[in-house]
């Protein structure tokens, strides 16, 4: 007998009460993002590397570690997709969407990373994933940031979910923070982290969001991003929070919180909530007004948030399997065509609905009773016909019986 084949590491079947709480994440999200009418995106799951590569920095983790690559049978270096933004702006240039603009785009799927698989992540995890591009307004940030509220409201988990909000500024304060940022690492670089000596070079705003003690000691008395704010900039924070309050958005100033690749620019932020454990980060996003520029494309605009859909799950806690709304009960096997009937005239009205032919009579009345529907409906023979009567309360009942009778 041969060896029945396991799941890959750091891939999941998803069953149950679990599959009903993703579903209900991805439909929620749906429903949100037509009532902010963002479009519906379809991406491919595979890109060629360099989307990625350039995108993402050549020297980031997610490039030099953790991202699924294959050379292809025309020698093509293509790369499963580790996040939704960098398609999503290969897309807007390659496609001819700039026309569109400003575009809301909205989307979800699967994402793989090579990593150690931890709580609620995984090597094949899912995302749902918001953009605006093409628009440099405030208002912008602030409608994808009380989207991802109202997400969160209408998920019902909002509770101990907090909204951190940073400002990395324009590009000039940026440079200028950065370079006050090396200048004082570097006096410390000895007593640094391995990891925080070799970000010091490429990446030392990373090093502000770093969780190694040696790091956080130094930390605390970095240079802050509002002593390089430009007037510019900080109009610009200033209108992101108003807007956030008029919307009625509680938030949070976090100044550590960064993004380390050079095209993000302004806002920063994260949905934060200590019910998952350490890995707390349940939506985060940012703008990223450079990132057109990187794949070859005009300056952009562009702003937009990811969630993984596994851990919003995990804070929905597990939904049980739906309950039909009319149980359809043959009860003389001579009916059951009159039965499958019946079955499809209740879904035809938006009813759900479940038929039972198997077993004893007794046994499918009592099959019935268990699945708790709202109404149930017998089909029996009386005189040589079929004969339908109904058990329910209140409109289900006298609604079925109209479509039955």
């Amino acid at each position: 007998m041969s060896k029945t084949p396991q799941a890959i590491r750091g891939t999941q079947d998803i069953f149950g009460a679990e599959a009903e709480a993703f579903a209900h994440v991805v439909e929620t999200f749906e429903r949100v993002r037509r009532l902010y009418r963002f479009r519906r995106v379809e991406m491919p799951v595979f890109e060629r590397t360099e989307v990625f590569a350039r995108s993402l920095g050549e020297t980031t983790d997610v490039v030099s570690k953790e991202m699924y690559s294959f050379e292809d049978r025309g020698g093509e270096s293509l790369t499963l997709r580790p996040e939704f933004t960098a398609g999503i702006a290969r897309a807007y240039l390659t496609d001819g969407w700039r026309q569109y603009a400003p575009l809301k785009l909205a989307t979800d799927g699967p994402i793989f990373r090579y990593e150690r698989p931890q709580k609620g992540r995984y090597r094949q995890f899912h995302q749902i994933d918001a953009e605006v591009i093409g628009a440099a307004e405030p208002q912008a940030d602030v409608e994808l940031l009380a989207m991802a509220d109202q997400l969160l409201k209408e998920l019902g988990i909002a509770d101990g979910v907090t909204l951190q909000l940073n400002t990395l500024g324009d590009g000039d304060s940026r440079e200028a923070w950065r370079a006050a940022l090396v200048d004082y690492f570097a006096a410390h670089r000895a007593e640094l982290s391995e990891d925080s000596q070799d970000r010091l070079e490429r990446n030392p705003l990373r090093i502000l969001d770093s969780k190694d003690p040696r790091d956080r000691a130094f930390v605390a008395d970095a240079p802050k991003i509002d002593d390089y704010l430009s007037g510019e900039a900080q109009n610009f924070f200033g209108a992101v929070t108003a807007g956030l309050d008029a919307a009625g958005v509680a938030w949070t100033r976090e100044p550590s919180l960064v993004r380390g690749l050079d095209y993000y620019r302004h806002t920063a932020f994260e949905f934060v909530t200590d019910r998952l454990g350490a890995q707390g980060t349940v939506i985060g996003g940012g703008r990223y007004d450079g990132l057109m520029e990187s794949l070859g494309g005009p300056a952009t605009p562009a702003v937009g948030w990811a969630a993984g859909i596994e851990r919003l799950a995990m804070l929905v806690g597990e939904r049980g399997d739906p309950v039909a709304d009319v149980v359809v009960v043959v009860e003389d096997d001579a009916q059951f065509a009159r039965g499958v009937a019946a079955v499809a005239a209740v879904r035809r009205e938006g009813l759900s609905a479940e038929l039972v032919a198997s077993g004893s009579p007794r046994k499918r009345f009592d099959k019935a009773v268990k699945m708790g529907a709202g109404a149930i409906a017998s089909v029996s023979t009386v005189d040589g016909a079929a004969k339908i009567s109904v058990r329910a309360e209140g409109t289900l009942a006298a609604r079925v019986e109209s479509l039955l009778r």
